[in-house]
Protein backbone atom coordinates (compact mmCIF):
# COMPACT_ATOMS: atom_id res chain seq x y z
CA UNK A 1 0.00 0.00 0.00
CA UNK A 2 2.92 2.13 0.50
CA UNK A 3 3.26 2.91 -3.39
CA UNK A 4 0.08 4.36 -3.32
CA UNK A 5 0.69 7.10 -0.40
CA UNK A 6 4.05 7.59 -2.21
CA UNK A 7 3.91 11.33 -3.49
CA UNK A 8 4.19 12.17 -7.42
CA UNK A 9 5.63 15.23 -8.96
CA UNK A 10 3.00 16.70 -8.36
CA UNK A 11 3.62 16.65 -4.27
CA UNK A 12 0.06 14.77 -3.51
CA UNK A 13 -0.62 10.88 -3.81
CA UNK A 14 -3.79 8.66 -4.77
CA UNK A 15 -4.43 8.74 -1.02
CA UNK A 16 -4.81 13.54 -1.09
CA UNK A 17 -7.94 14.79 -0.24
CA UNK A 18 -9.52 17.61 -2.75
CA UNK A 19 -9.31 19.79 0.34
CA UNK A 20 -5.54 19.22 0.92
CA UNK A 21 -5.05 19.40 -2.81
CA UNK A 22 -7.04 22.74 -3.01
CA UNK A 23 -5.88 23.75 0.94
CA UNK A 24 -4.98 28.03 0.64
CA UNK A 25 -6.43 28.70 -3.16
CA UNK A 26 -8.87 31.22 -3.54
CA UNK A 27 -11.31 30.65 -6.07
CA UNK A 28 -13.73 33.38 -6.25
CA UNK A 29 -14.72 34.48 -9.14
CA UNK A 30 -14.51 31.45 -10.85
CA UNK A 31 -17.46 29.01 -12.49
CA UNK A 32 -17.22 25.44 -12.89
CA UNK A 33 -19.64 22.65 -14.28
CA UNK A 34 -19.15 19.27 -12.88
CA UNK A 35 -20.89 17.09 -14.36
CA UNK A 36 -21.98 13.84 -12.58
CA UNK A 37 -22.00 15.91 -9.45
CA UNK A 38 -24.25 13.72 -7.57
CA UNK A 39 -22.52 11.00 -6.63
CA UNK A 40 -19.06 9.79 -7.10
CA UNK A 41 -15.81 11.96 -7.54
CA UNK A 42 -18.45 14.91 -8.59
CA UNK A 43 -19.96 14.71 -5.29
CA UNK A 44 -16.66 14.70 -3.63
CA UNK A 45 -15.52 17.63 -5.35
CA UNK A 46 -18.64 20.09 -5.72
CA UNK A 47 -18.64 21.09 -2.26
CA UNK A 48 -14.75 21.37 -2.22
CA UNK A 49 -14.67 24.08 -5.15
CA UNK A 50 -17.54 25.84 -3.71
CA UNK A 51 -16.18 25.68 -0.36
CA UNK A 52 -13.08 27.79 -2.29
CA UNK A 53 -14.92 30.48 -3.61
CA UNK A 54 -15.94 28.99 -6.89
CA UNK A 55 -19.41 29.18 -8.34
CA UNK A 56 -20.32 25.60 -9.05
CA UNK A 57 -22.79 24.35 -11.50
CA UNK A 58 -24.28 21.19 -10.93
CA UNK A 59 -24.55 19.03 -14.24
CA UNK A 60 -27.19 16.18 -13.08
CA UNK A 61 -29.52 13.56 -14.74
CA UNK A 62 -32.07 13.92 -12.33
CA UNK A 63 -32.64 17.71 -11.11
CA UNK A 64 -34.28 16.41 -7.49
CA UNK A 65 -30.94 14.65 -6.39
CA UNK A 66 -29.19 17.60 -7.35
CA UNK A 67 -31.18 20.16 -5.73
CA UNK A 68 -30.61 18.04 -2.68
CA UNK A 69 -26.21 17.87 -3.57
CA UNK A 70 -26.82 21.69 -3.27
CA UNK A 71 -28.91 21.88 -0.41
CA UNK A 72 -26.18 20.09 1.59
CA UNK A 73 -23.65 21.95 0.15
CA UNK A 74 -25.09 25.62 1.32
CA UNK A 75 -26.05 23.67 5.02
CA UNK A 76 -22.44 23.03 4.88
CA UNK A 77 -20.78 26.30 3.24
CA UNK A 78 -23.84 29.06 3.63
CA UNK A 79 -21.39 31.52 1.10
CA UNK A 80 -21.76 28.54 -1.47
CA UNK A 81 -22.53 29.61 -4.84
CA UNK A 82 -24.53 26.57 -6.60
CA UNK A 83 -26.99 26.05 -9.13
CA UNK A 84 -28.15 22.44 -10.10
CA UNK A 85 -29.18 22.14 -14.06
CA UNK A 86 -30.54 18.74 -15.61
CA UNK A 87 -28.18 17.23 -18.12
CA UNK A 88 -28.33 13.42 -19.06
CA UNK A 89 -24.95 12.76 -21.10
CA UNK A 90 -26.45 9.75 -22.83
CA UNK A 91 -28.80 12.13 -24.74
CA UNK A 92 -27.51 14.39 -27.58
CA UNK A 93 -30.63 16.78 -27.21
CA UNK A 94 -29.98 16.98 -23.51
CA UNK A 95 -26.38 18.32 -23.89
CA UNK A 96 -27.22 20.87 -26.44
CA UNK A 97 -29.84 21.86 -24.23
CA UNK A 98 -27.85 22.25 -21.29
CA UNK A 99 -25.22 24.27 -22.99
CA UNK A 100 -27.88 26.36 -24.50
CA UNK A 101 -29.33 27.30 -21.37
CA UNK A 102 -25.70 27.29 -19.82
CA UNK A 103 -24.77 30.14 -22.46
CA UNK A 104 -27.54 31.62 -23.01
CA UNK A 105 -27.18 32.33 -18.98
CA UNK A 106 -24.48 34.77 -19.58
CA UNK A 107 -22.22 33.09 -16.84
CA UNK A 108 -18.60 32.73 -17.31
CA UNK A 109 -16.66 29.37 -17.62
CA UNK A 110 -13.43 28.52 -15.91
CA UNK A 111 -13.55 25.39 -15.45
CA UNK A 112 -15.00 22.15 -17.19
CA UNK A 113 -14.88 18.74 -14.85
CA UNK A 114 -15.76 15.89 -17.37
CA UNK A 115 -17.17 13.58 -14.60
CA UNK A 116 -20.39 11.96 -14.88
CA UNK A 117 -20.52 7.80 -16.84
CA UNK A 118 -21.47 5.05 -16.75
CA UNK A 119 -19.57 1.56 -16.38
CA UNK A 120 -20.08 -1.74 -17.16
CA UNK A 121 -23.51 -1.75 -18.18
CA UNK A 122 -25.62 -4.64 -19.72
CA UNK A 123 -26.09 -3.75 -23.16
CA UNK A 124 -28.68 -0.64 -24.14
CA UNK A 125 -28.94 1.60 -26.65
CA UNK A 126 -29.32 5.62 -25.86
CA UNK A 127 -32.19 7.46 -26.98
CA UNK A 128 -30.01 8.43 -30.31
CA UNK A 129 -29.58 4.14 -30.61
CA UNK A 130 -25.94 4.17 -30.00
CA UNK A 131 -24.29 2.17 -27.48
CA UNK A 132 -25.36 3.48 -23.67
CA UNK A 133 -22.16 2.99 -22.44
CA UNK A 134 -20.24 5.08 -25.95
CA UNK A 135 -23.03 7.71 -25.54
CA UNK A 136 -22.56 8.78 -22.05
CA UNK A 137 -19.07 8.19 -21.73
CA UNK A 138 -17.74 9.74 -25.31
CA UNK A 139 -20.21 11.23 -27.17
CA UNK A 140 -22.12 13.08 -24.03
CA UNK A 141 -18.70 14.97 -23.09
CA UNK A 142 -17.44 15.20 -26.68
CA UNK A 143 -20.17 17.32 -27.75
CA UNK A 144 -20.61 19.30 -24.36
CA UNK A 145 -16.99 20.10 -24.68
CA UNK A 146 -17.66 21.27 -28.23
CA UNK A 147 -20.60 23.47 -27.43
CA UNK A 148 -18.77 25.43 -24.63
CA UNK A 149 -15.26 26.36 -25.64
CA UNK A 150 -16.21 29.49 -27.91
CA UNK A 151 -17.91 30.54 -23.93
CA UNK A 152 -14.57 29.34 -22.39
CA UNK A 153 -12.36 31.38 -24.95
CA UNK A 154 -14.42 34.56 -24.21
CA UNK A 155 -14.06 33.93 -20.49
CA UNK A 156 -10.23 33.73 -21.03
CA UNK A 157 -10.71 36.66 -23.35
CA UNK A 158 -11.79 38.62 -20.44
CA UNK A 159 -10.44 37.64 -17.32
CA UNK A 160 -7.06 36.88 -18.71
CA UNK A 161 -6.88 33.56 -16.60
CA UNK A 162 -6.45 30.30 -18.39
CA UNK A 163 -9.49 27.55 -18.63
CA UNK A 164 -9.30 23.98 -17.28
CA UNK A 165 -10.74 21.15 -18.81
CA UNK A 166 -10.22 17.97 -17.16
CA UNK A 167 -11.96 14.48 -18.34
CA UNK A 168 -11.37 12.26 -15.80
CA UNK A 169 -10.48 8.91 -17.08
CA UNK A 170 -9.91 5.28 -15.59
CA UNK A 171 -7.56 2.51 -15.89
CA UNK A 172 -10.16 0.64 -17.69
CA UNK A 173 -8.87 2.47 -20.43
CA UNK A 174 -6.35 0.05 -21.42
CA UNK A 175 -8.58 -2.84 -21.68
CA UNK A 176 -10.20 -3.12 -25.05
CA UNK A 177 -11.64 -5.50 -27.64
CA UNK A 178 -8.78 -7.28 -29.36
CA UNK A 179 -9.64 -4.86 -32.38
CA UNK A 180 -9.49 -1.19 -30.62
CA UNK A 181 -12.50 0.80 -30.37
CA UNK A 182 -15.00 -0.51 -32.67
CA UNK A 183 -16.30 2.49 -34.42
CA UNK A 184 -18.12 0.16 -36.94
CA UNK A 185 -19.69 -1.58 -34.66
CA UNK A 186 -20.49 0.09 -31.47
CA UNK A 187 -24.35 -1.64 -31.59
CA UNK A 188 -23.12 -5.12 -32.26
CA UNK A 189 -25.03 -6.62 -29.59
CA UNK A 190 -23.94 -10.49 -29.82
CA UNK A 191 -19.86 -9.31 -29.50
CA UNK A 192 -20.96 -7.01 -26.88
CA UNK A 193 -18.73 -7.11 -23.57
CA UNK A 194 -19.72 -4.80 -20.85
CA UNK A 195 -16.01 -4.37 -19.36
CA UNK A 196 -14.66 -4.32 -22.99
CA UNK A 197 -17.37 -1.62 -24.00
CA UNK A 198 -16.72 0.71 -21.20
CA UNK A 199 -12.84 0.37 -21.75
CA UNK A 200 -13.28 1.67 -25.12
CA UNK A 201 -15.31 4.41 -23.95
CA UNK A 202 -12.78 5.53 -21.65
CA UNK A 203 -9.89 5.42 -24.32
CA UNK A 204 -12.30 7.62 -26.99
CA UNK A 205 -13.33 10.35 -24.89
CA UNK A 206 -11.16 10.86 -21.48
CA UNK A 207 -7.93 9.64 -23.19
CA UNK A 208 -7.80 10.45 -26.95
CA UNK A 209 -10.21 13.26 -26.75
CA UNK A 210 -8.23 14.65 -24.12
CA UNK A 211 -4.82 14.70 -25.54
CA UNK A 212 -6.16 15.86 -29.26
CA UNK A 213 -8.29 18.48 -27.63
CA UNK A 214 -4.84 19.85 -25.45
CA UNK A 215 -2.52 19.16 -28.63
CA UNK A 216 -4.91 21.83 -30.85
CA UNK A 217 -5.79 24.37 -28.37
CA UNK A 218 -2.24 24.88 -27.28
CA UNK A 219 -1.51 25.89 -30.92
CA UNK A 220 -4.82 27.15 -31.51
CA UNK A 221 -4.87 31.11 -32.43
CA UNK A 222 -7.62 33.44 -30.31
CA UNK A 223 -10.45 33.71 -30.64
CA UNK A 224 -12.52 30.34 -30.83
CA UNK A 225 -15.36 32.66 -31.82
CA UNK A 226 -13.89 33.25 -35.47
CA UNK A 227 -13.86 29.16 -35.93
CA UNK A 228 -16.62 28.31 -38.45
CA UNK A 229 -19.41 27.10 -37.14
CA UNK A 230 -21.02 23.96 -39.34
CA UNK A 231 -23.38 21.92 -38.49
CA UNK A 232 -25.89 23.94 -36.05
CA UNK A 233 -24.21 23.12 -33.26
CA UNK A 234 -20.65 21.79 -33.45
CA UNK A 235 -17.26 23.28 -34.46
CA UNK A 236 -14.27 22.78 -37.14
CA UNK A 237 -11.15 22.37 -34.23
CA UNK A 238 -8.65 21.85 -37.86
CA UNK A 239 -6.07 24.56 -37.92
Amino acid sequence: MWLFKRNGTSGFSSWSTAEEVTNGIDGSGLTAIVTGASSGIGLEAAPVFALRGVHVVLGVRNVSTGKQVKEAIVNEIPAAKVDEMELDLSSMASVRKFASEFTSSGRPLNLLISNAGIMATTFKLSKDHIELQFATNHLGHFLLTNLLLVTMEQTVWETKMEGRIVNVSSEAHRFLYREGICFDSLNNQEGYNRWLAYGQSKLSNLVLHANELARRLKVMPFPLARLKKIEGETFDLSL
